[in-house]
């Protein structure tokens, strides 16, 4: 990654929640950097701290401790120019229905402040992209799983971010909207645009990643790129890789 020039620098980021009866330690002093074009995996078991950690650099959720700088400035000194760079894919789809799909498009570009030019040229080429077309005067009730994530991203990629968040965007997808999914974000790499995924496949991980972070109880265990803990670890895969680390670590008990 020595090539790449530095997007974000995570520094010392905590998140704790508490609801009065109980306290939980979400994240725990998390230090990353995140690379300018790269693919990063953000890996773990449920409550890891992934969807957690991938909603703060999204804005959604604030840190409890800890910064998040870009060009050596804290995001939080400018939050709306700061969200104008990224897109972020829910896993869950929040799609207004009762909008069609094409005004739901023009929205998401009102919203990022694009003029009308830009939003109608955007929205067709987004529309054409992801097989959208014909549904462009329907409402979103009408598309099938697969297709109601194919919005979310066209809409996720409205105003042209430089860091795009995906949280899970291929759970329950049959196989072959999967490999779309892949291929959005491969030519997105070639694009030069970050790419921070959250994902439970280790195939898709390994398939897509140039590194991946293994979270534990909110702290993260290693960063590396899959080929190297491969190497390091005597696996054929990223799966088996990741099996053994957490059956290590639950033998050490800290899992």
């Amino acid at each position: 990654m020595s090539n790449k020039k530095q997007l974000l620098q995570i520094t010392n980021v905590a998140k704790t929640f508490n609801d009065g009866v109980i306290t939980i330690h979400a994240l725990k002093d998390v230090n990353l950097e995140i690379m300018q074009g790269e693919v990063m995996s953000l890996l773990g078991v449920n409550g890891a701290g992934k969807t957690t950690l991938s909603s703060i650099i999204a804005t959604l959720n604030p840190a409890s401790a800890g910064d998040i700088t870009q060009n050596g400035v804290s995001i939080y000194d400018d939050v709306v120019a700061f969200r104008r760079t990224i897109g972020f894919c829910p896993q869950k789809p929040n799609i207004d229905m009762m909008l069609t799909i094409e005004q739901n498009l023009e929205f998401s570009g009102r919203y990022f402040c694009m003029s009308a030019s830009e939003i109608k040229e955007r929205t067709a080429y987004l529309l054409k992209r992801f097989g959208l077309a014909k549904y462009a005067q329907s409402k979103a009730s009408i598309l099938s799983g697969g297709y109601k994530q194919r919005f979310l991203i066209a809409r996720t990629l409205m105003h042209s971010p430089k860091l795009v968040i995906f949280d899970e965007p291929t759970v329950g997808l049959d196989p072959h909207v999967r490999r779309d999914i892949w291929n959005v974000i491969k030519d997105l790499k070639k694009d030069n645009v970050t790419v921070l995924l959250t994902t439970h496949y280790l195939d898709e991980a390994e398939q897509l990643s140039d590194r991946v972070c293994l979270l534990e109880k909110g702290v993260i265990q290693l960063i590396d790129t899959p080929e190297n803990l491969k190497k390091a670890h005597g696996q054929s895969n990223l799966e088996e890789v990741f099996i053994k680390l957490i059956k290590e670590c639950e033998k050490e008990g800290d899992c």
